[in-house]
């Protein structure tokens, strides 16, 4: 690799199937023509893909109770905006298969609040099943690669056909324009290709941010777009799609600026740990107690709270539990 070009063996790893990115600066990103589609890219799109009857919200004690979503996402972005949804009461439910990666421990993390499936969508049966979910179901979120479950019969208009009503989040790296858009990526890469990492770095080289800011950013946002779609839906009727790119989240952090060192320098790197404490909470789960970030937005009328511990990924049946039981916790 030491005899490549960058920007030439960036774009032979991403041919060949595979994810990478060369370390520009902001500069360098700045004249590139992707960077350019992503700038004119909406930081959240939400559009309507298909006509259906006013759909109200279920009745419940919560503001999601009832609402069914599916998960079909990894890593962070995705699994926190379903996280979210639960927090709030929405009964989800993560698919996803024995032969696909998975994030270790940090499963039981954003699996917070959810349901666990294994589904294998190459096989016909199984993707029988996900259709049946869909049916009965309210929101379907992605991150898969552009195109992928497209080219299994689960694009936005399919399931807008099938379940008239849905409300679809897609979770891209580079969004809908530009050269790069079927690409796959991930927080770090958009870090590295934006020049984040090359200005976080110093003379020792690059660094990505201590956090997966954009990750965390993106998940809250599909969370928030899904909801405002299950309004209109609840509203107007109609199918939606939510639409979100890693990218252009990216473009959004970088637009709020930097801090100089001396407005942050005294800042302590980790929190006490009274502070941290007061943060946390144990929840008992098949896999053992786990102590975790409880829920830190509240609520006046409607605290946040997840009544599902999390589980090892495909612990439950492929099933909805039944509505009578979502009216969700006090």
């Amino acid at each position: 690799a030491r005899t490549w070009d960058g920007e030439a063996l960036e774009d032979a790893i991403h041919a060949a199937g595979g994810c990478a990115g060369l370390v520009r600066t902001e500069a360098e990103w700045a004249l590139h023509v992707q960077a350019t589609a992503v700038a004119g890219q909406p930081l959240l799109e939400i559009r309507r893909i298909g006509d259906a009857p006013v759909e109200p919200l279920p009745p419940g004690k919560r503001p999601l109770s009832g609402v069914r979503v599916l998960d079909l996402t990894r890593v962070l972005a995705g699994p926190t905006c379903a996280r979210s949804l639960a927090e709030h009461g929405a009964d989800v439910l993560k698919v996803t298969a024995a032969h696909l990666p998975d994030s270790g421990a940090v499963e039981f993390d954003t699996g917070l609040g959810k349901l666990s499936a294994h589904l294998d969508l190459r096989d016909p049966d199984d993707a029988e099943r996900l259709r049946g979910l869909l049916r009965e179901g309210d929101v379907f979120s992605q991150s898969y690669r552009p195109g992928t479950l497209a080219a299994r019969g689960f694009s936005p208009e399919a399931l807008a056909a099938l379940r008239p009503g849905i409300v679809c989040v897609s979770l891209s790296a580079w969004g809908a324009s530009g050269p790069w858009r079927a690409r796959r990526g991930f927080d770090t890469i958009v870090q590295a290709v934006s020049g984040m990492a090359h200005a976080s770095g110093d003379a020792s080289g690059p660094r990505y941010l201590p956090v997966s800011a954009i990750d965390y950013v993106s998940g809250y946002l599909m969370a928030f777009g899904a909801m405002v779609a299950l309004e209109r839906r609840a509203l107007a009727g109609g199918s939606w799609l939510v639409s979100v790119s890693l990218a252009r989240i990216g473009r959004w952090i970088t637009a709020q600026g930097v801090l100089a060192p001396p407005a942050y320098g005294s800042v302590p790197g980790e929190l006490a740990e009274s502070e941290l404490r007061a943060l946390l909470e144990d929840t008992v789960s098949p896999a053992g107690r786990i102590r975790h970030l409880r829920p830190i937005v509240q609520m006046s009328e409607t605290n946040g709270a997840w009544r599902r511990p999390p589980v090892p990924l495909g612990y439950h049946a492929p099933a909805w539990p039944a509505r009578s039981a979502t009216s969700g916790v006090p």
